[in-house]
C-alpha cells in the first residue's frame, strides 16, 4: 500500500481527496493535516510514502513547509496539489525537490496516477503547466540570483507569511516557538533583503509573490 498525507485546510477537499484515493486499492490516506506545520507534525510520526500539499495555508503555507518536510521526513514524496496554475510556482517548487504538481481541477484517476508516478520516483507535471514552466526555467524573477525572496533563509520565509497574514511579533514569536526579539530580529531581516519599508509592503509583496492570497 502506499501511504498518503493529505495537506490542505479546506475540509471538503480533504474529504474529496480521501474519498477519490478509497477508489484505488493500492492507496492508504493514513493521515490529514489543515496546514504546513500540522503537516510536518504528522508525517514525522505517520511515515507517509507521498504527501499532498496545498500551496495556501495559514500559518505555514507549502511553499514554507515543504523544506521542512524534506529535512525532517526525506524518504516521502511530495506532490503540489493546487489551484494556481502560474510557471512561476512550479519552478519555485521545482528548486525545492517536489516529485510533482497537479492542479486539482484535473484531479480524478489522474491523482491516483500522479501518486503512483511519483512513488516510484519519477517526476509529475500536470500538462496544463509543464510547457510554460520548464521552457525557460532559469528565466524571470525565479532566478535565485535576481530574486531578492531567494535569499531569505527558511525561518525568514516564514516570518514574511506571518508578518503577511497580519500576526503581530508575539503572535509569530508563539507560533515559530521563537523569543520576541527574534521575530523581531528575523522581520527587520526581511524587510532590509527585499527593501520593504512596513508592514504594507510586505503584505503586498507576499500577495504578488503568492505567499498569502487575497482571503488570507
Amino acid at each position: 500500500m502506499i501511504r498518503i498525507l493529505i495537506a490542505d485546510d479546506h475540509a471538503l477537499v480533504r474529504d474529496g481527496v480521501r474519498a477519490l484515493l478509497a477508489t484505488a486499492g493500492d492507496i492508504e490516506v493514513v493521515a490529514e493535516a489543515a496546514d504546513g506545520r500540522e503537516a510536518v507534525e504528522r508525517a514525522k510520526t505517520s511515515a507517509p510514502d507521498v504527501i499532498l500539499i496545498d500551496i495556501a495555508m495559514p500559518g505555514l503555507g507549502g511553499l514554507e513547509a515543504v523544506p521542512i518536510l524534506t529535512r525532517e521526513v526525506p524518504q516521502a514524496r511530495i506532490l503540489v496539489l493546487t489551484q494556481y496554475e502560474q510557471a512561476d510556482y512550479v519552478r519555485r517548487f521545482l528548486r525545492l525537490g517536489v516529485a510533482g504538481y497537479v492542479l486539482k481541477k484535473a484531479a480524478g484517476t489522474e491523482l491516483i496516477a500522479a501518486i503512483r508516478a511519483a512513488h516510484r520516483g519519477g517526476l509529475v507535471l500536470d500538462p496544463a503547466v509543464a510547457r510554460e514552466a520548464l521552457a525557460h526555467p532559469g528565466s524571470g524573477r525565479s532566478e535565485p540570483s535576481d530574486d531578492p525572496y531567494e535569499a531569505l533563509t527558511e525561518r525568514e520565509r516564514q516570518v514574511l507569511k506571518l508578518v503577511a497574514e497580519g500576526r503581530s511579533n508575539k503572535e509569530i514569536a508563539t507560533f515559530l516557538e521563537i523569543s520576541v526579539k527574534t521575530a523581531m530580529s528575523h522581520r527587520e531581516h526581511v524587510m532590509q533583503k527585499l527593501d520593504l519599508h512596513n508592514r504594507t509592503d510586505l503584505t503586498r509583496f507576499a500577495l504578488r509573490r503568492g505567499i498569502i492570497d487575497e482571503n488570507s
